[in-house]
């Protein structure tokens, strides 16, 4: 949920030419890796639906992979191999078998990560295994729930309505921050956000999964309301969350994978918050009706 950019930030004479000069060459990149990555989403949503397994298992390894390379910045290491094996196998599990294959591969995928760390050198054995589990419940275990929800009546829809809302809560934030931003939520932690930027986060949100309900699940339209409010709710609670994360290690992006948008969990960070809310409130609004 961005906000205002102070002028000091927007950056004036030559400091600022060579940041602006490569985001400028990094645009293209990043337009072409958004584009292929909405495409490969679409195709495994509504006509491969194997594709979107495969994609998510992807998503969680790399993500993984990268929460476990920041970690070491602070000195927190962890079997890298054994879990971004563990966290691919998570979301296939729930493809094929469901909650109870999941359940069974995240318990296996963390007896692994443990057991590898066991036969390794005693010194950051608690932190280790603390960080590896850490980052497959984070990043593979949320993952892992979008599968289940595709696998729901009119699956595909909602997450594809999930996702919408993730990217639609980050964009209506931006401009009502940009636009209005002026009272900091956290200033400790994340001085940026504001309280004008969450209300537009809210308000743009909710008007969005209003129509998004009502039109393509033919859900009564307040549905869209509470899947709303509990997403932007979850979201800025998990914007602070990793900004704590970030600061304590001392990273600014998570990687540098996908040209023009730093690693994957700087693409999928607003997905993986949302994601269980999301199924859980939709099977909840399911069953009241």
């Amino acid at each position: 949920m961005p906000t205002v950019q102070s002028p000091g930030q927007a950056g004036v004479g030559g400091a600022s030419a060579p940041k602006q000069s490569r985001a400028g060459r990094d645009l293209p990149a990043a337009i072409a890796v958004g584009v292929g990555l909405l495409v490969v989403l679409g195709l495994g949503l509504f006509v491969i639906h194997p594709l979107l397994a495969m994609l998510a298992a992807a998503a969680a390894a790399l993500g993984v992979y990268e929460v476990c390379r920041s970690l070491a910045h602070a000195g927190i290491r962890i079997p890298v191999v054994p879990a971004a094996f563990g966290a691919a196998i998570m979301p296939v599990a729930a493809y094929y078998g469901g909650a109870q294959a999941l359940i069974v591969a995240t318990v296996l995928a963390s007896f692994g990560v443990v057991g590898v760390r066991v036969f390794g050198p005693r010194q950051g054995m608690l932190l280790s295994v603390m960080g590896s589990l850490f980052a497959l419940t984070w990043v593979a275990l949320c993952v892992s729930l979008l599968v289940l929800l595709f696998g729901t009546h009119q699956g595909a829809v909602k997450v594809l309505i999930v996702i919408l809302m993730a990217v639609g809560n980050d964009t209506f934030g931006y401009v009502a921050g940009v636009l209005f931003g002026k009272h900091p939520m956290a200033p400790r932690i994340s001085p940026k956000k504001t309280w004008e930027g969450f209300a537009g986060s809210m308000l743009g949100s909710m008007a969005l999964a209003s129509v998004l309900v009502a039109f393509l699940l033919g859900d009564p339209w307040w549905h869209g309301l509470v899947l709303a409010f509990c997403l932007v709710w979850v979201a800025a609670l998990g914007d602070f969350a990793e900004s704590m994360v970030k600061r304590e290690i001392g990273v600014k992006d998570m990687g540098t994978m996908l040209p023009g948008h730093g690693g994957v969990m700087d693409r999928i960070d607003s997905i993986v918050f949302v994601a269980p809310v999301g199924y859980v409130v939709f099977e909840l609004l399911a069953l009241a009706q």
